[in-house]
């Protein structure tokens, strides 16, 4: 009995080993983390940057059950990929998240109050992020746009609807395929903060755009093709 018992825990401390390497040890790399996470956390990730983004079939693309080499070898695209963001568009904030990238902007940057169409300088904004997506095809995008709680909610959800389209009218005009977006407005769902302070308003009154690490997706496919 005692035996199997440390077998037991034996087996369950390598169940967690991967999952406390992500979470507790700072001194790893993100790609280091990104192994780990793939060798037994994925799909978990996955669900967790799912919910952030609002879209829950997008966790299962970003996390997944991913083997530790391949994990490592998609994170350090995707920390390229997030370093290069971060110094091309500094109006955004850009955080990498397991196997993916969430890009938010305030909607202040790209929209003026109640408009649906986009700043002259957010044009700028979306065109070097395009360029930054073209240098990393095997990816996918989606962009979410969401209001603060003032005024009519069927209205907020058609302003933000209106917002992520045009993002992505502007994405797939500057070379990103269109196979590779999707686009949705959530409306005044999902805040980040209170709505009942102007900082709070402004937090959850923004665009998200997400890329997710389509890799090992269309490698699965390519396997069932043959």
């Amino acid at each position: 009995m005692q035996n199997l018992r440390r077998s037991l825990i034996s087996y369950w401390i390598l169940l967690t080993i991967p999952v406390l390497l992500v979470m507790g040890c700072n001194p790893f790399t993100r790609t280091q983390r990104g192994a780990a996470i793939g060798a037994g956390a994925g799909a978990t990730v996955g669900s967790v940057i799912g919910k952030t983004a609002g879209n829950p079939a997008l966790g299962a693309i970003i996390g997944g059950a991913i083997g530790g080499t391949a994990g490592a070898y998609i994170g350090s695209k995707m920390d390229r990929q997030a370093s290069e963001i971060r110094k091309t568009v500094p109006a955004a904030s850009v955080v990498r998240k397991g196997y993916g990238i969430v890009i938010r902007f305030d909607a202040d940057t790209l929209f003026d109050p109640g408009q649906s169409e986009l700043k002259a300088s957010a044009h700028n904004h979306l065109q070097n992020l395009a360029v930054s997506m073209q240098k990393f095809p095997l990816t996918n995008i989606s962009v979410t746009a969401y209001t603060d709680s003032t005024g009519n909610a069927a209205a907020n959800l058609s302003l933000s609807t209106k917002r992520a389209e045009a993002v992505k009218d502007v994405l797939a005009t500057s070379g990103i395929l269109a196979s590779r977006l999707t686009a949705a407005g959530k409306g005044e769902s999902d805040p980040l903060a209170s709505n009942n302070t102007a900082q709070g308003r402004q937090q959850n009154n923004r665009v998200e755009i997400i890329i997710a690490s389509d890799e090992l997706n269309r490698q699965a496919s390519n396997k069932r093709s043959h």
